[in-house]
């Protein structure tokens, strides 16, 4: 098994990107869900409530993030300094603590949405513990871990059931790997990819239930009743939720430096 793909998503709910390679740090993928947006009670936002986010294309800088509307009419972010207001969001049922990215941000993106929103990114004093299953590691942004793996096999199968066959980023994984089963990723305990830097060794901490992002257009955030129409025809468990793709938390501490590629071969077990 091979990694055949990597995604990058700077800013949660906004549109990511492939790239070739994936540097690690103790939160995960380095500046992958490091930014998110929260409205006037500090609770995070999505394409859940704004599908309008769909439309905005988040870059990481030099200095921070560029957003950028379907205009190409674009606005560079500073990453906040140290001395920037610190607010406490929530995250699902986790109370964090962030730095508000600034007057400037909050209004060009308040602007684009129609609704009042502001920026946030995770400083130094951030910390959010993974709940399942230690508590020693730490998760950003992301809804429930630090990366998401899902294999082609597996979007391959779903595909070769619908009329239109849809992208992998309706899933917004970080990484994808070929050369195995469809949805073998749902039976996997650990894994192991053999990078340049040498093994990483992830827990498969837990089967990715799916919301109603998948079922937005991962350019304009329109609601489609595909692919999750076919999903849940066939991937409903017993509990009542829709899986695709696994949850994934390293193993052991990140050590610098660490960066999954493209083409990196993968152990499973």
């Amino acid at each position: 098994m091979r990694i055949s793909a990597l995604y990058h998503f700077p800013v949660k709910s906004l549109q990511g990107h492939k790239c070739k390679s994936l540097p690690l740090d103790q939160f995960g993928a380095v500046n992958d869900r490091r930014w998110m947006l929260v409205d006037d009670n500090n609770q995070f936002v999505t394409q859940r409530r704004l599908r309008a986010m769909a439309q905005l294309k988040a870059t990481v800088t030099g200095a921070g993030v560029r957003l950028e509307n379907t205009e190409g009419v674009s606005i560079d972010v500073r990453q906040p300094e140290a001395d920037a207001d610190v607010r406490e969001v929530r995250v699902w049922d986790d109370d964090v603590l962030a730095r508000d990215a600034g007057d400037a941000a909050a209004q060009w993106l308040s602007e684009q949405l129609g609704t009042a929103v502001r920026l946030v990114a995770m400083g130094e004093e951030f910390q959010r513990p993974l709940v399942s299953p230690r508590e020693d590691r730490q998760v950003g942004f992301a809804d429930a871990a630090p990366l998401l793996v899902i294999s082609q096999a597996s979007l391959e199968d779903l595909n070769s059931r619908l009329a239109e066959p849809v992208s992998m980023l309706r899933f917004r994984p970080n990484l994808v790997i070929s050369g195995c089963e469809p949805f073998a990723e749902d039976h996997w305990k650990t894994l192991t990819i053999h990078t340049h830097d040498g093994p990483l060794v992830f827990d498969c901490t837990h089967p990715c239930a799916r919301c109603a992002i998948p079922g937005l257009h991962p350019f304009t955030g329109r609601a489609q009743k595909e692919p999750l129409r076919t999903l849940a025809s066939y991937r409903r468990w017993e509990d009542g939720q829709i899986y695709f793709g696994m949850n994934l938390a390293p193993a052991s501490a990140v050590q610098a430096p660490a960066s999954i590629h493209i083409g990196d071969r993968v152990d499973v077990r």
